[in-house]
């Protein structure tokens, strides 16, 4: 698949203006609530409510950090080329931002998921490296045939993940930080299940594509992630193959549930 230009220059000042409104209303809503990495690495990219960023700016700041880059991509892209990208440090990311009919709901990723939701977290080592290896992952999951269990992982982290601190439980997960109410809802409604991690547990988890989490995993430290992902997986494929999946909102006997903070 060939990889697009972003053509920054074709952005209108409407589509610059639904930037600005999504960037300063998470800007307010996150500093409370995101991980210090997040909002350290949002401030290191010099990502700004002014408008749409520029993509080869940002590729500058982010192959200094961590030596990945983004490419530009039409929209979601088949699971092989999505691996092969972060296999080897390299962010797919859509062009298109979305219209202001669909500040609070979009199916698909846009270009405010994408880079404000993805890129702070790729500024930090050890994310940037744990990436790299579930891309690596992929590769061989698709090659045994078991994407649906590594799928799993890659949604309660990269995209819903939560983290334990000394402050709380705050977000680091993409899908998260660039949504207004499930930002707020995470962690301070009290419906959702917040379960301390495990690997295969999160593997064996259904999830939802059309509301908020049920459940989300909270992690301890970065480091988790990459250790997590560091064993081989053949073992844990077949152990999930004689597991029955488990309902986005089903409990464990043994799982360890973990407060919201207080609103």
């Amino acid at each position: 698949m060939k990889d697009l230009e972003q053509d920054w220059n074709a952005y209108t000042p409407e589509q610059h203006a639904i930037w600005r409104t999504l960037f300063r209303r998470q800007e307010t809503i996150l500093a409370r609530r995101a991980c210090q990495p997040f909002l350290d690495g949002l401030k290191a990219l010099g990502v700004e409510a002014e408008g749409i960023p520029d993509f080869r700016r940002l590729n500058e700041a982010l192959e200094r950090a961590t030596r990945w880059r983004i490419v530009a991509v039409p929209g979601l892209v088949p699971d092989d080329v999505f691996f092969e990208h972060l296999a080897n440090r390299r962010f797919p990311s859509t062009c298109f931002i979305r219209r202001e009919d669909q500040l609070d709901y979009l199916q698909e990723p846009d270009i405010f998921h994408d880079i404000f939701g993805h890129m702070p977290m790729l500024m930090n080592p050890v994310f940037a490296d744990y990436m790299e290896a579930y891309g690596k992952g992929g590769l061989k999951a698709l090659r045994l045939h078991n994407l649906e269990h590594l799928a799993r992982l890659y949604w309660y982290t990269v995209e819903f993940g939560l983290i334990a601190t000394l402050d709380g439980i705050r977000i680091y997960g993409s899908g998260i930080v660039s949504s207004k109410g499930e930002s707020i809802y995470c962690l301070e409604d009290p419906k959702p299940n917040r379960i301390a991690f495990d690997l295969l547990r999160v593997m064996r988890t259904r999830y939802r594509i059309d509301d908020y989490q049920e459940s989300y995993f909270v992690i301890d430290r970065f480091e988790q992630l990459f250790d997590a992902t560091q064993p081989d997986f053949t073992p844990y494929y077949a152990e999930l193959a004689r597991s029955s999946d488990l309902e986005p909102g089903e409990l464990l006997a043994d799982d360890r549930l973990l407060q919201g903070n207080a609103a």
